[in-house]
């Protein structure tokens, strides 16, 4: 059977076992919204049900791997705004970013909501949350998200994320991109394949566009969270590259409490600062979820 993404046999650590595991189905991850109920009360209500709850990380973060569990959307928790699934990876975005009550925070692309949600629960639903999504068929989702998981803290904009504008300076901004969403993929029906991101040349564009808008919207000793769905370095680290390249910005080492592989330092003809190995890379069969990116970054 050929390989899903052979260019990235260089860089992804045991490719045999990252190409095996995409023909796994994803697993069903939950986030408990603790705005709303306590991982605890939650993991024993479901567990009554039948369904076993295993954490993601520890039971405080409320991340949990559901098993017999196929539609969480039917669940009554669901509809009571106490449980929301989300791959794990996504709820890793929130934690690294750690956001405090009181604080301004941006999310420039924020649909569906999940992340932004997240974001206003270790806020507590205190201080500010901005959610920005340009497409009002997309805004309509992302509200249905918010008021579901009791979020009081967050108003929704309408923006271009790249000219969002520049009128307030933010302590926290999160920036997950559009991207080729390569990590999305896993290979659960015969006949299923994948498709890379080459050639996608205005998707980096915008993505840098992006990241230079996101870092000026942050204020004097703020920090942004650079995320996407995808393996490419093109879409990663030679973006996080050119920010570094064009503003004083400077890394920050994620620590999330997850397996994740550093950042690459150079792709094909392309070298990149050293910083860019304190970014994170997570892949499927490391973390069975979702393959992420992340990058933290600080305003001196």
């Amino acid at each position: 059977m050929p390989f899903v993404f052979p260019r990235y046999q260089v860089i992804v650590p045991d490719y045999p076992l990252f190409e095996e595991k995409l023909r796994d189905p994803l697993p069903v991850h939950l986030r408990v919204n603790q705005l709303k109920a306590s991982p605890g009360a939650v993991r024993t209500a479901l567990e009554r049900t039948g369904i076993s709850l295993l954490p993601s990380i520890d039971d405080a973060h409320g991340l949990y791997e559901a098993q017999g569990l196929d539609a969480p959307g039917n669940l009554l928790a669901y509809y009571m705004g106490q449980i929301h699934p989300q791959a794990l990876t996504s709820c890793l975005a929130a934690l690294v970013l750690q956001p405090a009550a009181g604080q301004c925070v941006l999310d420039l692309c924020a649909a569906p909501g999940g992340k932004t949600a997240h974001l206003a629960q270790l806020m507590g639903n205190r201080g500010l949350v901005v959610a920005n999504e340009l497409y009002a068929s997309r805004q309509v989702p992302l509200g249905h998200t918010l008021a579901r998981l009791g979020v009081a803290n967050t108003v929704v904009t309408g923006y271009q994320a790249q000219e969002f504008p520049l009128r307030q300076r933010f302590d926290r901004v999160l920036a997950d991109v559009p991207c080729s969403g390569e990590g999305r993929f896993r290979r659960v029906k015969a006949g299923s394949h994948a498709r890379g991101s080459t050639g996608k040349t205005w998707m980096t564009d915008l993505q840098r566009k992006i990241i230079l808008r996101a870092y000026d919207l942050l204020d004097e000793g703020g920090r942004l969270l650079y995320a996407t769905c995808t393996y490419n370095p093109l879409e990663n680290e030679a973006v996080v590259q050119y920010l570094l390249e064009n503003r004083e910005a400077r890394l920050i080492p994620i620590q999330s409490g997850i397996a994740a592989e550093p950042g690459i330092q150079e792709w094909e003809d392309e070298r990149y600062d050293r910083q860019l190995a304190m970014a994170a890379r997570f892949y499927p069969h490391r973390v069975d979820s979702v393959g992420f990116f992340m990058a933290l970054i600080g305003r001196p």
